[in-house]
């Protein structure tokens, strides 16, 4: 019965965590495994006893691999959003043109 009242417990907080928009990807990764790793490590240390200690242990190692995977994902998010604002650049410049050629075309036919 009492996991039970932690998982209902952990849940609110793992809900409340991922509406942080102030938080970039990498610390939301970090969050997010020291969550998970400390009720693995809890689960695990309560098999032999120490639920605590492997709580702690858990959730500095989920940290730290949250905080890895968070931080792979941001690099992708910053390069997409790089090559997202260089394809806009490039279709203003585009329609410029058109616009240009078009300018230019009705010059002619008068």
């Amino acid at each position: 019965m009492r996991h039970v009242h932690t998982t209902f417990l952990a849940l609110p907080l793992v809900m409340a965590f991922l509406g942080c928009s102030s938080l970039n990807t990498t610390q939301k990764g970090a969050g997010i495994g020291a969550l998970g790793g400390a009720a693995a490590g809890g689960l695990v240390g309560s098999a032999v006893h120490h639920p605590v200690a492997g709580a702690l242990i858990g959730g500095a190692l989920g940290a730290g691999g949250g905080a890895l995977i968070g931080n792979q994902l941001q690099g992708h998010e910053e390069v997409q959003q790089q090559q997202q604002e260089e394809i806009n650049r490039q279709s203003s410049e585009v329609r410029r043109q058109r616009e240009e050629l078009q300018r230019l075309k009705k010059q002619g036919e008068y």
